[in-house]
């Protein structure tokens, strides 16, 4: 962590504008791009959420991370030939931008305020995943106390590097996060709960089936996790740091098969791991009820805290810690820059440039805290991940669509649709209501958006343009 700080001064000091500080200068290769975003996608989702899958479900839940592995290669055959040479001769910082060149500065606006809402969350549900990793697994640290610690390191090391701070460690976080997990965890785990007689014998069959999903589950996953890849500010960010568009694809190719399978079922069968150990009673002083009565998501951390030795844990945690760090950090880049580009700059552009790079990294400080205090508000990680997700995608996803792949670009139907669909999600999420065959607010808040935007095209005929996509 201390290091972690120590790039963000390096950095800091080799700023000198807003792009530096926002796409790193537009200078990023393949790899560092590539593993920036399987980092920043896996991240607290990985550790806590998709530990927490294995934990429920068993190997099954490899299954979410699938969805990641077909949303970045459609983004990459798809969405990056169409936008990269854009944003490149547009200079352009944030997703809401492209909506201000293919709408206009509303909508550009309100794309901005769903996406700083959005990635605030996001933000949040990392820091809540890194304190409930730490709390769990270090004897006589609290979670409020766990809270404050991480927090207070993403924002820090974010906010005085900006997004060439991010991507170097992305990419260090990334290398420790795979070597820890590979080298120590799932080895010593597997010889702790008895190897493969154990585990066959221990749990229930259908836990070690790759069926055991029920298929409104997998469309839930799929209609709230491969759209992100199209929406996605900390990806937007990603594309205009690349180099060339070639090495943008090439990225994004190499971030889908780190998702799927690599991360799938390292976070799946860990968690699986620590399904055996409650059930043979290892967590038993805490838990007398046994797996029945554990939060899933402390299921991997208690596991590491009952069999690693001293030395082996440090290891282990800081594997961990810089998986969750490592999107904490991207969320908050994303929430940061859409505030002071989309928000606040969109009448102030001849803000001179060292002002720009001094609010910047004012406005990552406050988002920061104001995340770590909504994290303290939260209980589960996957669930405020998955919400997150879905309020930004059901707002932003048609307009998208419709400009950048249909030609269509007509800004009153978009800045419609963006509210519908996002009022949509949130108010079915937010009123907790109860839903159709278990499908998820995100489908029908899409689908609110699409009928409102073809609505207005329909009702309002002289302010609608189709023009060729980009």
């Amino acid at each position: 962590m201390v290091l972690l700080v120590a790039v963000g001064v390096f950095h800091m000091r080799r700023n000198a504008s807003a792009e530096d500080y926002f796409v790193s200068g537009r200078n990023m290769g393949r790899w560092h791009i590539g593993l920036s975003v399987v980092a920043t996608d896996v991240g607290g989702g990985f550790s806590i959420g998709l530990g927490g899958l294995g934990f429920a479900m068993g190997l099954s839940g490899s299954w979410m991370l699938f969805t990641g592995l077909i949303g970045a290669w459609l983004a990459a055959v798809l969405l990056i030939p169409r936008v990269y040479a854009l944003g490149s001769a547009q200079r352009l910082l944030t997703f809401p931008q492209l909506f201000g060149h293919f709408y206009d500065g509303r909508v550009a606006l309100v794309a901005g305020i769903i996406s700083v809402v959005g990635y605030l969350g996001f933000t949040s549900s990392q820091i809540l995943a890194g304190a409930k990793l730490a709390s769990a697994a270090v004897v006589g640290l609290d979670l409020h106390t766990a809270l404050v610690v991480m927090g207070a390191i993403a924002i820090v090391y974010t906010a005085l590097g900006g997004m060439s701070a991010v991507i170097h460690t992305d990419t260090v976080q990334w290398v420790v996060l795979l070597a820890g997990l590979i080298f120590v965890a799932l080895p010593l785990s597997w010889q702790a709960v008895g190897g493969w007689e154990a585990i066959s014998a221990t749990l229930a069959p259908e836990l070690l089936a790759l069926d055991h999903v029920r298929p409104v589950q997998l469309l839930n996953w799929a209609i709230t996790i491969v759209p992100i890849w199209f929406v996605g500010m900390t990806l937007y960010q990603r594309i205009y740091a690349s180099r060339s568009e070639r090495e943008a694809r090439q990225a994004w190719f190499i971030a889908g098969l780190f998702e799927w399978p690599v991360m799938a079922f390292l976070g799946v069968v860990l968690g699986l791991l620590a399904r055996v150990a409650a059930e043979q009673g290892m967590f038993t002083a805490l838990f007398p009820l046994g797996a029945g009565g554990m939060d899933p998501e402390i299921g991997l951390p208690l596991l590491l805290r009952t069999i690693l030795p001293v030395g082996l844990m440090g290891v282990v945690l800081a594997a961990y810690f810089s998986a969750i760090l490592s999107t904490a950090d991207s969320c908050l880049m994303a929430a940061s820059g859409n505030l002071l580009t989309d928000i606040v700059l969109r009448k102030r552009q001849d803000m001179p440039v060292k002002h720009q790079l001094r609010l910047s990294q004012v406005f990552t400080l406050v988002l920061g805290l104001v995340a770590l205090v909504l994290a303290g508000t939260m209980e589960n990680v996957l669930t405020l991940m998955l919400h997150s997700y879905a309020f930004m995608v059901s707002g932003l996803l048609v307009p998208l669509v419709a400009a950048v792949f249909l030609g269509q670009r007509h800004a009153p139907a978009a800045l419609a649709s963006m509210v519908v669909g996002g009022g949509t999600t949130l108010a079915l999420t937010t009123l907790a209501v109860p839903l159709p065959l278990g499908l998820d607010a995100n489908i029908f808040g899409i689908v609110a958006s699409a009928l409102c935007f073809t609505t207005v095209v329909r009702l309002v005929p002289g302010r609608a343009a189709a023009i060729p996509a980009p």
